[in-house]
């Protein structure tokens, strides 16, 4: 439903109060938009006048928010900021099929990245923006359509479904094999333990699930999975890693399986979108699309 008029304020008039709550100053806001500084000052009381309500203190040559302007200062900036995004979404592909995605970086760049050909090739009205995140966030702060989830199958305020499910499995440099002879789970404490930030308890589950101690397990931390099978290969440690991300080290002779006993995750590969973009037609599209893709990659052995 369209409000009333007078707060709906034009674009210029909400760019100029922007620029100076965020400069502080007419004069530095006035140079950002190429403007004169009365013209800045014209458009900030317009805006003020517009909607009834005191924006900036004036003192002398200076100008201080308000609280009510500082308020108003961080819903415009986010507003402005989603306008600008949106167009630049739209200039990128003026059919306007633009997905958002945040990936997780080894499964985006090992896993997704080899396959988008494909899928563009298919969708050639598309374009799609990858943005990495590590974590789950909320979909009300980030313009993104859709995220690659790994974990539980939780996420507020979206939808999720389940791309595909991963096997780990204990690797290490061919020379740190070598010199310890691994023969069984227990072993693997003789060495130093790699582990990865978003899952701490990796090690743990491992160990327990192959009769091992699984007390006080310690070692190096690494943030991505890329940086921890580097570790592995440099020869700093066993890393558990998985199979289908890194097939090619594995093939290669570069990483070795410390044991071959695999294990299944717990967590899972989801795919989650906010539940209001669930039926944008780019999405829709690459949701098809990357399920059949994960129902036909069966190189997880």
């Amino acid at each position: 439903m369209q409000g009333p008029r007078r707060f709906l304020p034009a674009l210029s008039l909400l760019s100029a109060f922007e620029a100076a709550a965020r400069l502080g100053s007419v004069s530095a806001a006035a140079r950002e938009l190429s403007l004169t500084q009365s013209a800045v000052s014209r458009q900030i009381k317009a805006l003020e006048e517009q909607i009834e309500v005191v924006l900036f203190l004036r003192e002398r040559q200076t100008i201080r928010l308000t609280p009510a302007g500082e308020a108003y200062a961080r819903e415009i900036r986010d507003a402005l900021r989603k306008i600008s995004t949106a167009s630049l979404n739209l200039r990128a592909n003026p059919f306007g099929g633009t997905l958002n995605v945040a990936i997780l970086p080894t499964f985006g760049t090992r896993w997704l990245a080899p396959r988008l050909p494909d899928f563009l090739a298919a969708n050639p009205g598309v374009t799609i923006n990858m943005v990495t995140r590590l974590s789950v966030f909320d979909f009300r702060q980030e313009p993104i359509d859709a995220a690659i989830h790994f974990g539980a199958p939780e996420w507020t305020g979206g939808e999720m479904t389940l791309l595909r499910r991963e096997t780990v499995v204990p690797v290490c440099s061919p020379a740190l094999r070598d010199r310890f002879r691994f023969a069984e789970a227990v072993d693997l404490r003789k060495a130093a333990l790699l582990h990865l930030t978003s899952r701490p308890d990796a090690w743990e589950h491992w160990l327990a699930a192959f009769g091992a101690p699984a007390l006080g397990v310690h070692g190096m931390l690494f943030d991505q999975f890329y940086t921890l099978a580097q570790a592995a290969i440099a020869g700093l440690g066993i890393a558990l890693l998985p199979v289908f991300l890194f097939e090619q080290e594995l093939r290669s002779g570069q990483l070795v399986r410390a044991l071959d006993l695999p294990l299944q995750s717990a967590g899972a590969y989801y795919l989650v979108w906010p539940t209001d973009r669930a039926n944008h037609p780019p999405l829709v599209a690459f949701r098809d699309w990357i399920i059949a893709q994960s129902a036909a990659d069966t190189s997880d052995a």
